[in-house]
């Protein structure tokens, strides 16, 4: 290829790189055919539920003076959550006594689930999340227990696989704690950035 027509070249695909990022961009919309594929065929949350089979436990109910999710503006606040089971037993015992690093982590996972659910009661759908924004995890652990982070993770991975790889993940804090409330190993709770219409 000669340098004049090299040139000639780049400019073209120069000027075609331009006009598809500056349409895109500019026009606020990418053009259909660069719509089509995975962006066009994500899943919603609730749809990730059913494709991972994850069947959400009913709401909890509050016990004591508090609701279990409070909207202000456009955030969700849910409230610190235990691991209640779908059948309504509580998990209990200390991470590092009573409980191994992966029955801890099976718990927060448990605790996920139940967050999720007093979310979608008060929203009404999964797929008015926007986001996680915030997480506090809080370990019920022996003193020399060093992997509450570890812990909490099994919460953390459950919102990646319901929200996705970007919007499931938040800042997030993973602490110990010298005892929680019925000596459960985990309560966490999570602030969500929310639609409030549509």
């Amino acid at each position: 290829m000669s340098t004049t027509t090299r040139r000639g070249f780049l400019k073209d695909t120069a000027l075609v790189a331009v006009g598809v990022l500056g349409g895109g961009i500019i026009g606020g919309r990418w053009p259909e055919s660069l719509v089509s594929g995975a962006a066009a065929t994500a899943e919603t949350p609730e749809q990730r539920l059913k494709t991972l089979g994850i069947v959400l436990p009913p709401a909890p109910k509050p016990v004591a003076i508090y609701v279990p999710a409070v909207v202000s503006g456009h955030l969700c606040f849910s409230s610190g959550h235990g691991p209640r089971t779908a059948d309504g037993k509580m998990i209990t015992g200390r991470v590092g006594e009573d409980l191994s690093l992966a029955e801890g982590k099976a718990a927060a996972r448990v605790v996920g689930l139940n967050v999720l659910s007093s979310v979608r009661a008060r929203l009404g759908s999964l797929n008015k999340v926007v986001r996680l924004v915030k997480v506090l995890g809080m370990v019920n652990a022996t003193s020399d227990f060093k992997k509450h982070p570890q812990v909490i993770n099994g919460f953390s991975e459950l919102m990646v696989e319901v929200f996705g790889e970007v919007q499931g993940k938040g800042a997030r804090s993973a602490v110990g704690m010298g005892s929680l409330p019925s000596n459960i190993p985990c309560e966490i709770e999570a602030i969500f950035e929310v639609r409030t219409r549509g």
